[in-house]
């Protein structure tokens, strides 16, 4: 078994492997130099806490135990279906019985001229320690996306003192997949935190000299900044499989079972798109943590055998300034919302879909506080229920009863 990327879903997968009972050679490969680690943190601990370390999924002993072999610092550059091979970027080669392509995203590139070094994006543990090192009091730092990457960093900045302005192109911040009426009360947390967030905003012009930014909004205003972090979305990285021919479609093409056109290559993660049976077979692509767990774990038992279809109602989270926010389901494929008002001000917002099936849920608040609900919704969702609109507003009708019901 050789597994391509040494990310959340690949490490993993390689775990999976050895706890499902595979005994054969399981060889993960990767072109960081560190251990598989997980990536959220990128945007938060890594960049608040004393000593950023990286939280990684299994140590180099566990590794060693698991009889997992593990190769760093290098790229697979070729796939060869016909001899089963996988070419490396150091000249060796890797025969492969069942192959996994956990290759995930990079950041999507902003296509002007003027970006140099104090351009900055956000993927790998070194690209946060680089950031990390402007988030200073003197420090001006102009973030251009206001997604939740970038509203992350905005956060992590205001935090160490460090002027934060946002730039985003949309008409709003969480565009996608965030209901406005909780966009909106994110948005009024970074103000109230001193954060300048410019939405409806294009940028004409960017350039850095080495010691400064400036940046020219379409309207004319001028931003300057010590830092700029781009953070406008995620590509898969798609190339490898393309190159060995297989399909692509919004990232590489896999069926519910994870299974690309090539029986023995699977894709999972960031890097593929794949069928929703919850949602009549929607091809999607997600960019999750939980999404790479649970489709590392999905991806292992299918490459021995398996069968099995990906039935995972999709999960979202962010943190920032004490309130979190989480979803479940695609909140798109609403045409209807009811809300549920929790304590301390949390609220979730139940999305149904034309027949009164409950597709999503959306909920904001303090610390944990719609947690427990949003878990019993995402359950609600995977049964396909259709629960009354009244119920789901009602703060006294518990979400546990309309799932017993």
């Amino acid at each position: 078994m050789v597994i391509i990327g040494a990310g959340e879903c690949g490490g993993r997968a390689a775990l999976a492997l050895r706890d499902l009972g595979y005994e054969g050679p399981v060889t993960l490969v990767g072109d960081e130099p560190h251990l598989p680690y997980e990536r959220p943190p990128l945007s938060k601990e890594a960049m608040t806490s004393e000593a950023p370390a990286i939280k990684a999924i299994a140590s180099d002993e566990l590794l060693a135990e698991c009889s997992i072999r593990r190769s760093h610092s290098v790229r697979a550059v070729a796939i060869d279906r016909a001899e089963h091979v996988v070419r490396l970027s150091d000249g060796s080669s890797l025969a492969y019985d069942k192959l996994l392509l956990a290759t995930g995203s990079v950041p999507r590139k902003l296509p002007m001229p003027g970006l140099g070094p104090r351009c900055v994006y956000l993927r790998t543990f070194n690209d946060a320690l680089a950031i990390r090192a402007h988030l200073s009091p003197q420090n001006r730092v102009a973030v251009i996306g206001g997604g939740f990457i970038g509203l992350e960093l905005a956060a992590a900045a205001r935090k160490l003192g460090a002027t934060v302005t946002v730039i985003e192109a949309q008409p709003r911040i969480l565009m996608r997949g965030v209901p406005a009426e909780i966009a909106e009360i994110i948005h009024k947390a970074h103000e109230a935190e001193g954060v300048t967030i410019l939405t409806g905003r294009g940028i004409a012009a960017i350039a850095d000299d080495g010691a400064e930014v400036r940046i020219e909004l379409a309207e004319g205003q001028g931003i300057g900044a010590d830092l700029a972090v781009i953070g406008i979305g995620a590509m898969p990285v798609t190339a490898l499989a393309a190159e060995a021919g297989l399909a692509i479609d919004n990232g590489i093409a896999v069926d519910g079972m994870l299974r690309t056109d090539d029986p023995d290559i699977f894709a999972a993660g960031d890097c593929c798109s794949f069928p929703l049976a919850i949602y009549g077979g929607r091809r999607v692509r997600l960019e999750a943590w939980r999404n790479a767990q649970e489709q590392g774990a999905l991806a292992a038992k299918n490459m021995l055998g398996a069968n099995e279809a990906h039935a995972a109602v999709p999960w979202f989270w962010s943190d920032q300034y004490g309130l979190t926010l989480q979803i479940a389901g695609l909140s798109d494929e609403g045409r209807s919302t009811v809300r549920r008002d929790l304590d301390d001000g949390a609220f979730i917002l139940f999305h149904l879909a034309e027949d009164g099936r409950l597709v999503a849920a959306s909920g904001i608040g303090p610390g944990n506080a719609v947690a427990r609900d949003i878990r019993l919704a995402e359950m609600l969702i995977a049964k396909r229920a259709t629960p009354a609109p009244e119920a789901l507003g009602s703060q006294a009708v518990k979400l546990k009863s309309l799932l017993a019901a």
